[in-house]
């Protein structure tokens, strides 16, 4: 049983979740969080803390964002768009419960104290930013990090506010250059 409430955005991320990992859940139903629903998860934050797993599409970011804003302490999972892909959808509810179990092993926790590890020179370098593979390489590396696809600003971000270390980085970025090889 995981710990924590994990924050949802529909019934059937419900569903595919506990084919996964036995867990509470709250579903915010979309965008439009109703005041019961808010209210629900800030008792779930303070009484056991939560963690926001939202799709991986515009709708799921932007209900992140407006989450984190709310409950800057939450955990965060994330799943990659090829994983929660299928039937012309994207969603949790497409996951595999083995992508699921995957996604809340790498749960991440911002902190808060921007560490600034990391810089856009970073991703230029490592052809993370202003290629034209770099969306697809920041995808794969988000994956492999735990943090998440996101444009380069956003990933550079993530990079320095959700404790990722230099060296999980390059052997993340070694992994990522074999399976391109």
């Amino acid at each position: 049983m995981i710990k924590e409430v994990l924050v949802v955005e529909g019934k059937m991320d419900v569903v595919a979740v506990n084919k996964a990992v036995e867990a509470d859940c709250i579903i915010t139903g979309g965008f439009g969080l109703q005041k019961q629903t808010v209210d629900n998860i800030r008792h779930a934050y303070k009484k056991r803390g939560i963690i926001i797993f939202t799709d991986p599409d515009t709708a799921g970011e932007a209900i992140r964002r407006w989450l984190i804003k709310r409950f800057p302490k939450a955990k965060h999972a994330f799943i990659s768009i090829e994983e929660a892909s299928a039937h012309n959808d994207i969603g949790v509810e497409q996951a595999s419960p083995d992508s699921i179990k995957r996604a809340l092993s790498r749960v991440r926790t911002p902190n808060w104290q921007v560490q600034n590890i990391f810089t856009a020179q970073d991703l230029l370098r490592e052809g993370l930013s202003g290629g034209t593979e770099s969306s697809h390489k920041r995808a794969k590396l988000g994956t492999m990090l735990g943090i998440g696809y996101a444009n380069a600003k956003v990933f550079l971000q993530r990079l320095n506010t959700y404790g990722i270390k230099r060296d999980e980085f390059e052997n993340a970025l070694k992994i990522l250059q074999k399976e391109v090889k």
